[in-house]
Parts: structure tokens; C-alpha cells; sequence
């Protein structure tokens, strides 16, 4: 079967990658989670929720290759509920086409007050994809929020609830954005010791130069984000055979998302897995995908959190693609989220809480690269 012909057929079936809820039954297990949703079945409080823009301050201007900027518009979202209160965010990087504006606006929409408690988070979700057609990054906060809260409501982390081993977390690699060579080198210094992977920003003319500078300083491993800066695909796997021999184990959205049949061809070709970014958003964009992309980097900001991100990685594994987790720049509510997630990838990227300068939370740390997350209840985080 043909790709074209793959897609049609798969186009019918993307619905039916779906899961249930089995986490709750974990929460149920437990006393403090019997508790907690006897509680809540029987309760007449209702969830509060609250949000504020919050700009975050890039410790280095981020340049890729179509942008630069030095801050990313947020907006940090709580759910409030029996004491408890549940942390998200929406991160607007400008690329996602989100405004703070628009964001509050949808936010002043969702109305949860009609729904007796968090642990009706299947009814609540879809109510809130239904409010309006995109807004990925609000709907991301919501759902980050109820997730957090209900691993606070039934006192455990939320990977335990979920059914994720912790241990199993893998290493996250770190970004080295596009700059100058002496710029490069000393950003590459700084972290060359802390991490086990380094990302690296490519898609311009300067990406054997960008390469070169790094390996005169760190023999790492690294993989390549060319974030659709590369339009000829012959040209394009000439860069990815060259970068194979500098030591790249990896490479992220090679050509423009409008390219698609060329992204198939250089995937055919590629002597690197080939992984979708800006290819990829939600659930239903995965049946076009399969042949096109090794794998799929799935970002919470762009599923609409976690409740879809899983769906996602489910559908891909059953048609044989590989799973990567990304964030965007974020504070530690939304890359916790994202890193609970990690155990089931083979790829993760999560470094977006450490190039903030201005977190308001602890959460998810790394430690000798590999991320370890907090063994407190729900998302674990520690407001600063």
C-alpha cells in the first residue's frame, strides 16, 4: 500500500485512538483516593478557577531559524477545589498564533461550575475542546490544572495514578539556539556537563558552521532541529548525511510542514530518524504522518495537555512510529506535566523551565541529564 493510499484508509480509523481513564481506578485504590472522590460524589463545592498573564524572560535571546525573541508571552491557570488547588499554563511562543489576549478571553468562557467535581475529567475536557476551534495552549492549562489537582486530591503523584515507573525517566536533552560562534561555544560550556544530549538549532546557512563550533568543545551526543528551514530535499539530505558524521542521532522537522510529500521522500532516504514538529498537533494530524516521519514530537501546548498527548503516543505506537515529548519555553507547571509523560518516549526534550530566568515553581529536576521528578502528590510543585 502506497502512502496516499495509507492515509484515505487511516483517516477512518483516527477516531478509535482512544483511551479511558484507567488512572482513576489506581486513585480509587488507595484510602486517601476512596476518600477523596467520596468526598468530591457528595460534595456541593464547586471548582474555582483563576488566571494572570505572566511574561516569561528568556536568560538568552532564543533564535531559530525564523525568529528571534527574549520573552514568551504565559498565562498561569489554578483550579481551585476542596483546599486544593491544581497549576497550568498556556506558553504563547508567537509561532502557535495565540495572543495573552485571546487566551483570557477563552478562559473567561469555561464555566466549571456546572460539573460536580474534578474527577469528572473526561466530561470536563470535552466540554472545554468545545467551547471554541483551537486555543490549544488555554485548553492545555485546564487540563495540566485538573490533572494536577486530582493527584493533590488523592494524595499521590500523578505518574503513580497514571501507571508510569519514575525510574524510567529518560535523559532530556538541552537547546542550543542559533548565535554567534563565541556565543555558541560558551553556551555550550556552560552545559556540555550537565547533559547527556544536546539540541541544536539548525535551518540556515550557518549549519555546518553551528555544528563545527560545538564539536570544538564537546564530543556529546546531538540532534537537530531544522524547524522547516530547509526547502530542497536533496540539498536537505546531504546536510543530514554530513550531520550522521558529526555524531547527530536525530533530526526535527527537516522541511516546511507545506512539504509534505518531500518530507516522505527525505524520510525514505534519511540515514537519521526523521521526527514531526510543527507537522504535528494533535491527534487527528497522525494519519497523514505515517511514512512521512520516523516519529512524532508531541508538545502538551499544541495536544491541549495531557489527556491527548496520551492518545497521541498511543496511536503512534500502534502504527509504528516513534514518541518524543517537547515543551515549549515554559515554568516548571508545564514541563512537570510533559515529563510525567516520559517514561513511555524514546526521545524527550524538556529543557524549556531552564531557559527561564523567572520560574515560579520547582518541579521536575535533572540530574546527570536525566530527568527525576518530585514524589509529591499531583504534579509536585513547589511554588518559589
Amino acid at each position: 500500500m502506497d502512502r496516499r493510499e495509507f492515509i484515505r484508509k487511516s483517516a477512518l480509523f483516527g477516531a478509535a485512538a482512544v483511551i479511558m481513564p484507567e488512572w482513576l481506578a489506581s486513585c480509587s485504590s488507595s484510602e486517601s483516593g476512596k476518600k477523596a472522590i467520596e468526598k468530591s460524589a457528595h460534595s456541593s463545592g464547586k471548582m474555582k478557577l483563576s488566571f494572570f498573564p505572566y511574561e516569561l524572560k528568556l536568560r538568552h535571546t532564543f533564535t531559530v531559524a525564523t525568529y528571534s525573541r527574549t520573552t514568551t508571552p504565559d498565562v498561569q491557570v489554578r483550579i481551585e477545589y476542596e483546599g486544593c488547588v491544581g497549576h497550568g499554563e498556556a506558553s504563547l511562543p508567537p509561532y502557535l498564533g495565540y495572543t495573552e489576549e485571546g487566551t483570557m478571553n477563552f478562559l473567561r468562557k469555561v464555566d466549571l461550575s456546572q460539573f460536580a467535581s474534578p474527577f469528572l475529567i473526561e466530561d470536563i475536557l470535552d466540554y472545554v475542546d468545545s467551547l471554541e476551534e483551537g486555543q490549544t495552549p488555554a485548553k492545555a492549562a485546564i487540563d495540566i490544572a485538573l490533572h494536577d489537582l486530582i493527584g493533590q486530591l488523592c494524595g499521590r503523584p500523578l505518574y503513580e495514578l497514571l501507571g508510569y515507573d519514575a525510574a524510567k525517566c529518560p535523559s532530556t536533552s538541552f537547546t542550543i539556539g542559533i548565535d554567534t560562534p563565541d556565543v555558541v561555544r560558551a553556551k555550550t560550556l556552560e552545559c556540555a556537563g550537565q547533559f547527556n544530549v544536546l539540541k541544536v538549532k539548525v535551518g540556515y546557512d550557518g549549519d555546518e558552521e553551528m555544528i563545527r563550533t560545538i564539536r570544538e568543545v564537546t564530543d556529546l551526543p546531538l540532534v537537530v532541529d531544522a524547524n522547516q528551514g530547509w526547502t530542497d530535499r536533496r540539498k536537505a539530505l546531504d546536510k543530514i548525511q554530513w550531520l550522521k558524521s558529526q555524531g547527530v542521532q536525530m533530526v526535527e522537522q527537516p522541511m516546511p510542514k507545506t512539504q509534505l510529500d518531500d518530507t516522505a521522500w527525505l524520510t525514505q532516504h534519511s540515514p537519521l530518524p526523521v521526527y514531526a514538529d510543527e507537522s504535528v498537533q494533535r491527534l487527528r494530524d497522525l494519519p497523514k504522518l505515517k511514512g512521512a516521519f520516523h516519529g512524532i514530537n508531541i508538545k502538551l501546548m499544541k495536544s491541549t495537555g495531557i489527556r491527548e498527548a496520551v492518545r497521541m503516543m498511543n496511536y503512534a505506537r500502534a502504527e509504528g512510529m516513534r514518541v518524543m515529548i517537547g515543551c515549549m519555553t515554559e515554568t516548571s507547571a508545564a514541563v512537570t506535566a510533559a515529563a510525567t509523560l516520559s517514561p513511555l518516549v524514546d526521545f524527550a526534550d524538556l529543557d524549556g523551565n531552564l531557559l527561564i530566568a523567572n520560574d515560579i515553581f520547582e518541579g521536575v529536576l535533572v540530574r546527570e541529564g536525566k530527568l527525576t521528578l518530585p514524589d509529591r502528590p499531583g504534579l509536585g510543585l513547589v511554588e518559589l
